[in-house]
């Protein structure tokens, strides 16, 4: 049965104190959503306008100019074509979300199995896995990403950041975006693998460094994303994503063989020593395949997702004087907020541009969404970037203020660039950590403004929204 509607309002203390009353979010109107009724007719939502060639062609370029139209139009709810098979209906509501982050797995298994990433990182990791084995996958990756686990990352970060910033250079345009990816990459290299200290070129660490960056930059190219159409839904890649995949095969498998004769490895304490020691309930072991499957996802979904979102946070202070100046006070004069100014102008920077901009489910019974009811084998996607600029939750939504989440804590259906659920990004922890880092230190040492006075417009590669010129500053001084 579809689940009861509520009003969904943000989660905040009742004593503290609140964002400025222009900022205060309102009561979203209720939308009942999850399994049908018994006898519900299937009512479909509307297809925005436009053939199916036009719909995957602006969803794969322009998907954010394409989803806030369709808003415009039709409301929270409609559908289009997608680089999935069937027609996704999209929606905005946080009553749906939560239906679909709240269902038993198997009412509602996630859609990244059909992605553009599987025949990339393969079908057996936690991102492309569904059912028991995303689970089983799940549980064996969950220790090395929380607690005491991520405080022994934070003196490491500080050390990449301050290594890195001291190559930027000063007086002249460059972009952040590689910038960034170099810090959390090292970040990545040295959680997951153990490598830390300089790279020693022709080592497997600088081989597979060179591959992933190289790939990295040749992924927003239109034959790229040709690549990316052609492999949808694929186990094993084809064409030109066969070539990366190999590339990136012949500098991983090497990595997992050395590091299995390693005679330190009982007492190794990065992610791939303890993968390779880690046993399943039955006392299985992990197979290569199942390792560099792991550890492909972990590194191409964990060091540019987050280099994204420091990326976009910077775009967005160097456009926003009030914001940026209270941050750079604050961190400066070592305020008593300031944890918390830096912390509020990281949600804001994921709300206002969510690296991952949609996320989905293919539900295997009929789903109710509102007005709506679609067949089982319908998927339905959650545009996080339309949730995050509801103007109810998020009153002059598309407006970068960090002073809308004082005394506010994000809403678990209506703050969701982690996703959720059982599905909820594993390296979350580690993500906020870096940027939490990394923002400081810059605010701290570095005097940044725009090249042009223009916003970076949206960009999309493969299922990331990352800033189209790469989020170009300039360095007016250092401190």
């Amino acid at each position: 049965m579809a689940t009861e509607s509520r009003p969904v309002t943000a989660d905040a203390p009742v004593d503290a104190p609140g964002p400025p009353e222009a900022l205060r979010p309102r009561p979203v109107p209720p939308s009942p959503a999850g399994p049908a009724e018994d006898g519900a007719a299937i009512h479909l939502p509307p297809r925005i306008r436009g053939n199916r060639a036009s719909h995957l062609l602006r969803f794969s370029l322009r998907q954010h100019d394409l989803v806030t139209r369709a808003r415009r139009e039709h409301g929270d709810v409609f559908r289009v074509h997608a680089p999935i098979p069937g027609e996704p209906s999209i929606t905005a509501h946080p009553e749906h979300v939560r239906s679909l982050f709240t269902a038993k797995p198997e009412l509602a298994p996630s859609v990244t199995a059909e992605s553009p990433l599987r025949p990339i990182v393969g079908p057996n990791s936690v991102l492309t896995a569904n059912g028991p084995r995303h689970l089983r996958q799940r549980r064996l990756l969950l220790p090395p990403f929380h607690g005491e686990a991520i405080a022994r990352y934070a003196t490491m970060i500080e050390e990449v950041a301050e290594r890195e910033i001291a190559t930027w250079p000063q007086g002249r345009p460059f972009a952040l975006a590689p910038r960034m990816q170099t810090i959390t990459l090292d970040v990545i290299m040295a959680g997951i693998f153990g490598f830390t200290g300089p790279v020693v070129e022709g080592s497997p660490e600088h081989r597979l460094r060179h591959v992933i960056q190289r790939l990295t930059a040749i992924s927003t190219t239109p034959v790229a994303k040709l690549g990316e159409l052609v492999n949808v839904s694929r186990d094993e890649p084809v064409g030109l994503v066969r070539r990366g995949v190999g590339w990136l095969d012949s500098v991983t498998y090497p990595i997992i063989e050395e590091r299995r004769r390693a005679p330190d490895l009982d007492e190794r304490t990065d992610i791939l020593s303890l993968l390779m020691r880690a046993t399943t309930e039955d006392g299985e072991l992990l197979t290569d395949r199942e390792l560099r499957d792991e550890l492909l996802t972990l590194v191409l979904a964990g060091f540019e997702t987050t280099a994204n979102s420091l990326s976009w946070a910077w775009e967005r202070l160097v456009r926003w004087p009030d914001a940026h100046e209270r941050l750079i006070t604050a961190v400066r004069e070592d305020a008593p907020d300031a944890d918390d100014v830096v912390e509020r102008t990281i949600l804001e920077a994921m709300r206002s541009r969510p690296v991952i901009p949609i996320i989905g489910r293919r539900v295997t019974v009929p789903w109710r969404l509102g007005e709506y009811v679609v067949p089982a084998g319908s998927p339905i996607s959650i545009s996080i970037l339309l949730v995050h600029h509801r103007d109810d939750l998020y009153p002059d939504p598309y407006a970068f203020r960090p002073d809308r989440w004082i005394g506010r804590k994000p809403g678990t259906y209506e703050w969701i660039p982690f996703g959720g659920g059982t599905r909820r990004c594993l390296g979350s922890a580690l993500a906020m950590a870096e940027q939490r880092v990394v923002l400081t230190h810059m605010a701290r040492r570095l005097d940044l403004r725009a090249d042009r006075p223009e916003p970076e417009a949206p960009q999309h590669r493969n299922v990331t929204m990352i800033p189209a010129r790469g989020a170009r500053v300039v360095i007016t001084g250092r401190r």
